[in-house]
């Protein structure tokens, strides 16, 4: 699953550097995240950099975007050019 930022959201500023995919973004009113851009950090990290960080804890799972570790693997894949 791709992560999202739920209306809790602060607009604290941290999650947005700490994104390795870019995926954060501000949006109209809180940071949103691009799933099409979100691998939940596979690949970079051992966890969410963005949960890791955000003192609110407003960023669950995306129910509506589901996607297995080896699917967010082929994603970190392809955003970064890297071959299996």
């Amino acid at each position: 699953m791709a992560l999202m930022i739920t209306d809790e959201c602060i607009n604290c500023d941290v999650c947005e550097p700490e994104c390795p995919n870019g995926a954060i973004s501000q949006g109209d009113e809180i940071y949103v995240i691009d799933p099409a851009l979100c691998t939940e950090c596979v690949g970079h990290y051992e966890t969410s950099q963005c949960v890791e960080v955000c003192p609110v804890d407003c960023i669950p799972f995306n129910p509506d975007v589901e996607e297995t570790r080896d699917e967010l693997m082929e994603k970190y894949r392809r955003l970064t050019g890297e071959t299996a």
